[in-house]
């Protein structure tokens, strides 16, 4: 059996999408199994540039089915202009090639209301969220009150659910306004009708006659809401645990499990982040790397790589292998600096501090490793790297403990690095 699940080990924008769409053109299947369109996945294919929030990176391949698994929730709008900007590329969609569970759940308009008013009545304590809707959607999902892609071909179960969702969340909503969602959403549930699937199943079947299947994730391990800096995390859990939940599948099926780390570490919205730069490197970061949202266009804020996070991300995934991305956005630097240990007040500690009051406070204890002034966006064997950046890589293998088996180099499909043929 052949399926991997692919998950970020920071705080998401690792370059997911560049190894999924590089990878998917030798599996049969991908999945995206949890969040929503507050994720965004950039992938460069030759001059073309694709920007994809709910839709798996696979839809590049005219060979690779996509799924939309159960664990998802979905903006129907926003999946329907997903795939007409795909299509204007030239992208073939049919129901044959992308699927959606009848299980995913459902963003509303009064979702991304109730999104905004939240995180505006938090005053300093924001958490940066997309306003998408993405929680609260989770959350009547998690309260059984949620609706479901199922849910949608039947005009009387949206306005019955609708209106159980108004007295249990006491929504001021008005009748003329739950009319409106019902004609609009009846109409998204007859458009979505052909793409709708039993997608366990289906799963279930490909993998039990030897198909390839990569489990895609969003967002990264340290927004996961049981295991990252929470409060400031996303809705639902990022980590590879929660692939079978989200696809339906049981853990026997997972052969492997690629952990996505960038050669630094970024984060959009708020939450302490141990190594953030505010000077001139973080500065060089953000704009050698193009650090900027691709589902808000935000700024990320930008630091060195945290191997305390790093081999956490490793144990509660149990990662077994890492692609390193953006390595060369570290050319020209002098010195590079890898934390690897926190001070706290209670002392020097290497794993990482569930207590987010510790982690908030904790000082980055760091190596410095000599930087190379070569430009690496063009190379693609290893052995032709300056020595400086084999080393880096070397490093964080050692301090790791898991095997560095692809390093991207660049955007592009073809800049890359893999170790698994040199």
């Amino acid at each position: 059996m052949s399926v991997s699940i692919i998950v970020g080990t920071q705080w998401g924008d690792e370059g997911k999408g560049k190894i999924t769409d590089m990878l998917a053109d030798k599996v049969d299947i991908v999945v995206r199994f949890q969040g929503g369109n507050n994720a965004g996945h950039t992938v460069v294919v030759g001059d073309r540039t694709f920007k994809l929030h709910l839709i798996p990176s696979g839809i590049l391949y005219n060979k690779c089915v996509c799924i939309i698994a159960n664990g998802v929730v979905i903006d129907p709008e926003v999946f329907f202009k997903e795939i007409l900007t795909l299509e204007k590329e030239g992208i073939l969609i049919s129901p044959e090639r992308l699927k959606v569970s009848s299980l995913a759940h459902v963003i509303l308009p009064y979702h991304r209301m109730l999104d905004s008013s939240q995180e505006a009545k938090r005053h300093e304590e924001k958490i940066g969220t997309t306003g998408r809707g993405i929680g609260p959607a989770y959350t009547d999902k998690i309260s059984r009150v949620g609706i479901r892609i199922l849910d949608l071909i039947s005009k009387e179960k949206i306005r019955k659910k609708i209106n159980k969702v108004k007295r249990m969340r006491n929504l001021t909503i008005t009748e003329e306004e739950i009319q409106e969602i019902v004609a609009q959403y009846s109409e998204y549930g007859q458009k979505i009708k052909p793409y709708i699937e039993d997608t366990s199943l289906y799963i279930n079947k490909a993998i039990s006659s030897g198909k390839k299947v990569i489990m895609e994730g969003a967002q990264g391990t340290m927004l996961d809401v049981d295991h990252g800096t929470y409060p400031y995390v996303t809705s639902s859990n990022p980590v590879s645990g929660c692939a079978c939940v989200g696809a339906g599948i049981g853990p026997g099926k997972i052969e492997k499990v690629i952990g996505i780390a960038k050669a630094y570490v970024t984060r959009v919205g708020e939450g302490p982040f141990t190594t953030e730069l505010l000077g001139k490197y973080g500065d060089y970061l953000v704009e050698r790397g193009a650090e900027y949202g691709t589902t808000t266009g935000r700024k990320r804020r930008c630091g060195w790589l945290d191997i305390v996070v790093l081999k956490y991300a490793i144990r509660v995934n149990g990662v077994t292998e890492i692609c390193l991305t953006k390595l060369d956005v570290l050319d020209g630097l002098k010195e590079i600096k890898i934390c690897t240990k926190y001070k706290t007040k209670d002392g020097i500690i290497e794993d990482f501090p569930l207590d987010l009051d510790v982690f908030s406070k904790a000082e980055p204890v760091y190596d410095t490793l000599a930087g190379w002034e070569e430009d690496i966006s063009q190379i693609t064997e290893y052995e032709k790297l300056p020595e400086k950046a084999r080393d880096y890589v070397k490093t964080i293998e050692k301090m790791c403990g898991v095997k560095i088996t692809l390093i991207s180099v660049g955007s592009k499909r073809d800049q890359t690095i893999n170790l698994l043929r040199n």
